[in-house]
């Protein structure tokens, strides 16, 4: 059965409505169940029903997206393989856009905007790593954000490690890495074990990036990005856009959390993500941060609901 025929037809009780997504290796569809209700239904593409790493990534992403319970993830709800051998998962169905979307439309965002969205997926992520999880692939395609109600979901747990395994079997070989290049954290590249010091990095580039419409490299292929990531320091983010100005406060939080030395960031997420929300909150006698230096009342617009939920 083809994947676009899929729609109209049923999964192990799930009636598929439409298609909202689609990888390499399977595709995601909005679908109604008896019991569950709406529902965000993850297929496995049919040529890879055989292939054992492709099924054991989406078999993991399940078992570890399970073990995180919080308001900001993705609740998982299901995982089985159907009468006629489809391998799907079951998740809750977030309302709004990835972040990637509304970031593409919509930034740069002001620095108010920013931290509400930064200290969720914090929160989030602080929750992998007490559950001993790294997620490896936070990237605003991996989150789901409603600029109506300002909830963020984090999603996609399937490259995630468990900190607790053996690490021959966290290693991963200098020059090869997993996860997405632009927001992967140096020490992926060079064959360590990657920490949740790794994640902190880059949920500093995502905020980088929602603040900047930038990236702190400016490569534009992979081999270029791969060496920048090695060898050279991050733009500062006062240096990303001319038109954009932060407090030096909140470009000092940024970089410290961009630093290559693992060692050097915050002792963890929650740290970062509290540093940010203060910098943003109380920039000092410096010029108020903002998203562009044309804009004003921003700070006064947001402030009500900075606060984590």
């Amino acid at each position: 059965m083809s994947q676009q025929s899929l729609i109209g037809s049923k999964i192990a009780g799930y009636t598929i409505q439409s298609e909202v997504g689609e990888g390499g290796t399977s595709a995601v569809y909005r679908a109604e169940h008896p019991g569950h209700g709406t529902v965000a239904l993850k297929v496995l593409r049919e040529k890879l029903r055989h292939d054992r790493t492709a099924v054991a990534r989406f078999v993991r992403e399940a078992q570890y997206g399970g073990r995180v319970q919080h308001p900001n993830v993705v609740r998982t709800i299901e995982i089985g393989q159907s009468d006629a051998g489809v391998h799907f998962l079951a998740i809750e169905w977030a309302a709004g856009e990835l972040l990637e979307k509304y970031a593409k439309q919509h930034a740069p965002l002001s620095c108010e905007e920013t931290a509400i969205i930064i200290t969720q997926i914090g929160a989030a992520v602080h929750a992998a790593h007490s559950a001993k999880i790294v997620h490896r692939d936070l990237k605003p395609e991996n989150v789901m954000y409603d600029p109506v109600t300002h909830q963020v979901k984090v999603l996609d747990f399937g490259i995630a490690t468990d900190v607790q395994a053996p690490a021959d079997e966290r290693l991963t070989r200098a020059g090869f890495f997993v996860g997405s290049l632009m927001y992967i954290a140096p020490e992926a590249l060079s064959g360590e074990i990657v920490t949740s010091a790794a994640d902190q990095y880059s949920l500093a580039t995502i905020a980088y990036f929602l603040l900047t419409r930038a990236l702190p490299y400016t490569a534009k292929a992979p081999r270029e990005m791969f060496t920048q990531l090695l060898t050279l320091p991050p733009i500062p983010l006062n240096s990303a856009k001319e038109r954009l100005s932060f407090s030096p406060k909140l470009e000092k939080v940024v970089m410290k959390a961009l630093s290559k030395e693992p060692a050097s960031r915050y002792p963890d997420v929650m740290a970062f993500t509290t540093a940010f929300d203060d910098a943003v909150a109380n920039p000092g006698t410096t010029k108020e941060p903002g998203a562009s230096l044309e804009e004003t009342g921003i700070f006064a617009k947001w402030r009500g609901i900075l606060r984590r939920p």
